[in-house]
């Protein structure tokens, strides 16, 4: 369990870095960026690992509905992650997109999975999403969204959604986590 919960404060530490200490972030230049994304590689092996070798109690599971709604949910978090709502016309003015879908992603998975070792991995991404969205904000209040795009470009966006949805529980199925039932 400690490695899981280290894996999730590197995450942390990693993506605030450039926020809480602008100064040490400027100082290590352009090979700041290899450092942080080495950083953040680490923490996401020692998730994995952590999250596998994980014990602890068990308050819920896997449910028909919960299965349910943790697709549709990941349905809305892929098209979040996408380009969709700052190239379309149905979200352009939401700030924090990519994080929004973050957010949906964890609260997606602690539907179905409700352990201690979920509550630690899913729990604390989900926390770091909204605390990186306050950090954001305070740090850069000015904010223009972008240009309107078109509903052509949601329904496109949506539809890669569906398809990545798709290959993605292949993919969780092939590891052992069914997710379609």
């Amino acid at each position: 369990m400690l490695l899981l919960i280290l894996g999730v404060a590197l995450w942390w530490a990693a993506h605030l870095f450039k926020r809480l200490a602008p100064d040490a972030r400027a100082n290590l230049g352009d090979k700041g960026k290899g450092l942080i994304a080495g950083a953040l590689a680490v923490s996401i092996l020692m998730m994995i690992f952590g999250y596998r070798a994980a014990d602890g109690a068990f308050f819920w599971g896997r449910h028909p509905a919960t299965v349910g709604i943790n697709n549709m949910i990941m349905i809305v978090s892929l098209y979040m992650f996408s380009p969709g709502p700052s190239k379309g016309a149905l979200f352009y003015k939401m700030r924090h997109p990519m994080l929004t879908g973050f957010l949906l992603w964890a609260v997606a998975h602690l539907l179905v999975n409700g352990d201690v070792a979920s509550f630690i991995l899913f729990g604390g991404l989900g926390a770091w999403a909204l605390v990186e969205m306050a950090v954001i904000n305070r740090a850069e209040p000015e904010w223009t969204p972008p240009v309107k795009g078109t509903i052509k470009k949601d329904v496109i966006f949506l539809v890669a959604s569906v398809v990545l949805l798709g290959v993605i529980g292949m993919i969780h199925t092939w590891l052992g986590y069914p997710t379609f039932g």
